[in-house]
């Protein structure tokens, strides 16, 4: 079995598309995401509809509870003053310009998802099975102690934006990074391929270039979002 997993979309529309693209070329049998549709940039209804129309298998990030219960705050955990009040900024733009379909959508979003392939059992969630906010990082206390207390083989989750593959305490841990707002010292987007061959897991980390200065222009010609999002994309 090969499938492709991608997450923290965050209303990036252009490197949705050459993902998708990129994906189309590697013969998966499905495809699954993450969660964190929508958020800080400008096309949470374009991305939206990309996903409902290709038929790929979501779970809700934070984001997307935010939005789906129209909520002020992302629970996105932030401890600075400057990256809470561009997250706020956030929310209230997708909530004025989300439509009620697509709020809807959000809103019944199952927060996790457990599968069977191959013998072998599947969790997704977004952060982890306790949050969906909570950050799993590669050698963090808390990845440590997750992966003690679940009972599934592979844990596929997101969030951090930085995208990792990694056996903890038996498990398989995956993290496919970003596909529209990544977080690994380069602007280009992320997801990953997972085979799963009887016992056997291989996990393949790709990286898509796609034109993020047209998503950061996007950015800064919206009244309502910080410049700093566009400078973020750049980075990466």
């Amino acid at each position: 079995m090969r499938f492709a997993v991608i997450g923290d979309i965050h209303s990036n529309i252009y490197s949705l598309e050459c993902v998708m693209d990129d994906i189309e070329t590697k013969d998966v049998d499905f495809i699954l995401c993450s969660g964190d549709i929508v958020g800080y940039a400008p096309f949470p209804n374009e991305v939206i509809d990309f996903l409902r129309k290709s038929k790929c298998l979501s779970i809700q990030g934070n984001y997307d509870e935010a939005i789906g219960n129209i909520e002020s705050v992302c629970g996105c955990d932030y401890q600075d003053e400057r990256q809470l009040e561009m997250a706020g900024l956030s929310v209230l733009f997708t909530n004025m310009t989300v439509t009620e379909k697509n709020r809807t959508y959000l809103k019944e979003l199952p927060t996790e998802l457990r599968m069977k392939v191959d013998g072998l059992q599947i969790l997704m969630v977004h952060g982890s099975h306790r949050k969906n906010n909570e950050y799993l990082f590669e050698d963090s206390d808390e990845v440590d102690e997750v992966t003690k207390e679940i009972a599934e083989d592979i844990l596929i989750c997101g969030h951090t934006h930085k995208p990792y593959y990694k056996i903890i305490n038996g498990k398989h841990v995956i993290n496919s990074g970003s596909v529209g707002k990544p977080k690994h010292g380069n602007p280009k987007a992320t997801y990953v391929l997972i085979n799963i061959a009887g016992k056997n897991v291989s996990v393949d980390i790709i990286e898509v270039p796609y034109d993020f200065e047209k998503t950061a222009k996007a950015i800064e010609d919206n009244d309502m979002l910080p410049n700093d999002f566009a400078d973020l994309l750049r980075i990466g």
